[in-house]
C-alpha cells in the first residue's frame, strides 16, 4: 500500500473516532434524534450552517448546547426579537474610561463573535439584523462601521425557527436559506425515548459533558473533509441532482416543472459534496459514492427549492420535490451500463 494511501486510511480512521467520540457526549443528555444529530454535526465539519425547524420542546437548543459542550470551543446564544438590532449581535463602540482617567472608545464584541453560535428563532429578528447575520455566514466576519472583524475560526451558525407560529416574525430571504448547508426538520421522539428524556430532564442528578476535543481540531477537521477526493461519476450525479430542481432543465421531470418557481443553485452542488465527503469520511471510506450524496441531497436541497403557487395549492412539499428529483436523476455509471 502506498503511503499516500496509508495517509488517507488513517486519516478517515481518526476522523470516524472523532466524529463518534463527539456523538457519544452529546447522547449523554439527548435522547434519539440520530438523523438530526448527524445532520448537525456533519454541517459543522463540512464548514457550513444548520438551520433546525420544528415546535417548542423537541431539544432543538439543548442539541446545540450539548454540541457546544463536547468542543472545547467558545459558545454564545442569541435570542432573537423583533426589537434587535445589528448592533446588538455584531457589537458596537463603547466609551469607556482608561487608565489615565480620560475616555476613549473601544469596540466591545457582541455575540456573533464565538465559535459556534446558537441563533434561537431566527425567524423573529428584523431584515435588518438577518442581513447582518447573512454577513457573517458568508463572510466570516462583521463589519461596524469602518471595522471589519474577522470572526474565530471555526464559526458554525446552528439556527432554530418555529414553523408553526408566524405571529411576529420575518421569513428567511431565499439569499439567507441558500447559506445554510442544511435544513433539518426536528419531529417528534419516539415512544420508547421518551421515559429517558423525562429521567435526564426531571431528575436530580445533573448531565455533565465534558469536551474531547478542541476548536483547532475542527478546523483541521474540516482540512481532512476537503482533501477527501470525488469520483467524476459521483460529481455528475451531484450536478445532475441540482440540475434536476431547476424547471426547464433537461434532467427536470414533469412534477419539477409543474410545481417548482426557482431550482437549487450551484450552491447546491457545492453543499451536496461536502456533505457527502463527510458521510464517506464518516463510514471509514475515503472517496465519495453517488448513495453518499442521495443520503444528503434532502437536507441540503430542502430549502433550496421554491415551491410555485400551484404547487402549494397542491400541498406538495418540499421533500416531495427532492423526492421527484431523485428518482428522475440516475447515477452516470448506471446510464453508462
Amino acid at each position: 500500500m502506498s503511503t499516500s494511501a496509508t495517509d488517507a486510511r488513517e486519516a478517515a480512521a481518526r476522523f470516524c473516532r472523532v466524529y463518534a467520540d463527539i456523538k457519544s457526549r452529546v447522547h449523554q443528555m439527548m435522547v434519539g434524534q440520530d438523523e438530526i444529530i448527524d445532520g448537525a454535526m456533519t454541517a459543522l465539519l463540512a464548514g457550513g450552517h444548520v438551520l433546525l425547524e420544528g415546535v417548542p420542546g423537541l431539544g432543538k437548543t439543548m442539541l446545540v448546547r450539548c454540541l457546544s459542550q463536547a468542543i472545547d470551543a467558545s459558545f454564545s446564544r442569541i435570542q432573537f426579537t423583533p426589537d434587535m438590532m445589528p448592533a446588538d449581535i455584531q457589537g458596537t463602540w463603547v466609551l469607556m474610561e482608561n487608565e489615565r482617567g480620560g475616555h476613549e472608545l473601544r469596540f466591545q464584541e457582541g455575540p456573533l463573535v464565538a465559535n459556534l453560535v446558537l441563533a434561537d428563532e431566527i425567524n423573529r429578528a428584523t431584515p435588518k439584523t438577518q442581513s447582518a447575520l447573512l454577513e457573517a455566514m458568508q463572510e466570516k466576519q462583521v463589519t461596524v462601521g469602518r471595522r471589519t472583524l474577522k470572526l474565530p475560526e471555526p464559526f458554525c451558525v446552528l439556527a432554530t425557527q418555529n414553523p408553526v407560529e408566524q405571529e411576529g416574525t420575518y421569513p428567511l430571504p431565499e439569499a439567507q436559506l441558500d447559506r445554510f448547508l442544511f435544513k433539518l426538520v426536528v419531529g417528534y421522539p419516539k415512544e420508547e425515548d421518551y421515559a429517558a428524556i423525562l429521567d435526564r430532564t426531571i431528575g436530580d442528578t445533573d448531565v455533565v459533558i465534558t469536551p474531547v476535543i478542541h476548536a483547532a481540531d475542527i478546523v483541521a477537521l474540516r482540512h481532512t473533509v476537503r482533501a477527501v477526493p470525488v469520483p467524476d461519476h459521483a460529481r455528475q450525479y451531484a450536478i445532475r441532482l441540482v440540475m434536476a430542481t431547476q424547471p426547464g432543465s433537461a434532467y427536470a421531470p414533469p412534477r419539477i416543472n409543474e410545481y417548482v418557481a426557482l431550482g437549487s443553485s450551484p450552491r447546491g452542488a457545492q453543499s451536496l459534496l461536502l456533505a457527502a465527503k463527510v458521510r464517506a469520511l464518516i463510514e471509514g471510506r475515503y472517496a465519495v459514492s453517488v448513495d453518499d450524496v442521495r443520503r444528503v441531497a434532502l437536507p441540503v436541497l430542502r430549502h433550496r427549492v421554491l415551491i410555485n403557487f400551484h404547487g402549494q395549492s397542491d400541498r406538495i412539499t418540499d421533500a416531495d420535490i427532492v423526492d421527484a428529483a431523485l428518482a428522475a436523476v440516475r447515477a452516470p455509471l448506471e446510464v453508462a451500463s
